[in-house]
C-alpha cells in the first residue's frame, strides 16, 4: 500500500487521557477523603465530553469549553459538588498533561524519516501544543477540527485537512483506535489504519475494540505500523 502522509487521531490513539484524567480524580478524592470508582468517573466525563463535541458544525466553543462544562455535570452526577473551583480547575488542566502512549514518540521520530505525520484532532490546538512539547512529540503539522469549525466525523473535516495537505485523500493513511473515526475517513477516501489500544478506557475496556473488516492495516502498537508501512 503506497501511500504519502499519515494523519493521526490524537485524544485516545495517541494520548492516556484515562491515566491522566483518572490521577487527577483520585488526587481530588484524596483530598477530600472520598472514595469512588474513580474508573467510572473519568470514563462519565469522556463520554459527555465527546457528546458534546462530536460532529459539530461551526460552533461557539471548543473541546476546552466542552471539558469544563462536562467537568461540572459529571461532579453533579456522581454527588461531588463540594469540589471547588479551584480543584476543578486542577482536574481541567490535566488535560493539557496528558502523557502519551509509551510506544509512540519513537515510532512517530520513525514514521517522519518516511513520510509526513499530521495530528488530526477534535482537540484543541492549545492543548495538542502542550501536549506535544510535554511528550517531545515532533509533527509535521496539526490540524485542530478548532481550526476547520467541523468536527469529525463529519466528511467536511476529513475533505478539507485532506485539501490543506495538499493530497487526494486516497495518498493518506488515517491512523486511529476507533472505528467511528476510520470509518468516517473511508468514506472520504482515505486509506486508514486501526491500533488497537486496550488500556484507552482503562479496566474497563474500549466500547469498540474490533477493527472493522475494510481497515487497510491492523495493527497492535506504533512499531508494527511503522514497519508495515517499510519504515
Amino acid at each position: 500500500m503506497q501511500v504519502k502522509a499519515l494523519t493521526f487521531d490524537t485524544g485516545g490513539t495517541i494520548l492516556d487521557w484515562h491515566g491522566g484524567i483518572c490521577s487527577a480524580f483520585q488526587e481530588m478524592g484524596q483530598k477530600h477523603g472520598i472514595s469512588l470508582d474513580w474508573h467510572a468517573v473519568t470514563n462519565d466525563y469522556r463520554r459527555l465530553a465527546m457528546k458534546g463535541i462530536v460532529g459539530q458544525v461551526q460552533p461557539a466553543f471548543n473541546m476546552d469549553d466542552v471539558h469544563r462544562s462536562a467537568l461540572d455535570e459529571v461532579l453533579a452526577k456522581h454527588g461531588l459538588l463540594q469540589v471547588d473551583a479551584q480543584e476543578r480547575l486542577q482536574i481541567f488542566r490535566a488535560w493539557h498533561a496528558l502523557d502519551c502512549w509509551s510506544d509512540f514518540p519513537s515510532a512517530l521520530a520513525r514514521i517522519r524519516q518516511g513520510l509526513p505525520a499530521i495530528s488530526f484532532t477534535m482537540l484543541p490546538m492549545s492543548l495538542v501544543l502542550d501536549v506535544s512539547r510535554k511528550n517531545d512529540l515532533d509533527w509535521d503539522a496539526v490540524i485542530s477540527c478548532e481550526m476547520i469549525g467541523v468536527y469529525k466525523p463529519n466528511p467536511q473535516a476529513y475533505l478539507k485537512a485532506a485539501q490543506w495537505i495538499g493530497m487526494e485523500p486516497s495518498e493518506i493513511l488515517m491512523v486511529a483506535c476507533h472505528n467511528f473515526d476510520l470509518n468516517a475517513a473511508r468514506a472520504c477516501g482515505f486509506k486508514t489504519a486501526f491500533v488497537r489500544r486496550p488500556d484507552e478506557w482503562g479496566p474497563e475496556g474500549p466500547p469498540d475494540p474490533n477493527p472493522h473488516p475494510d481497515c487497510d492495516i491492523v495493527v497492535d502498537g506504533f512499531d508494527e505500523l511503522a514497519q508495515q508501512l517499510g519504515l
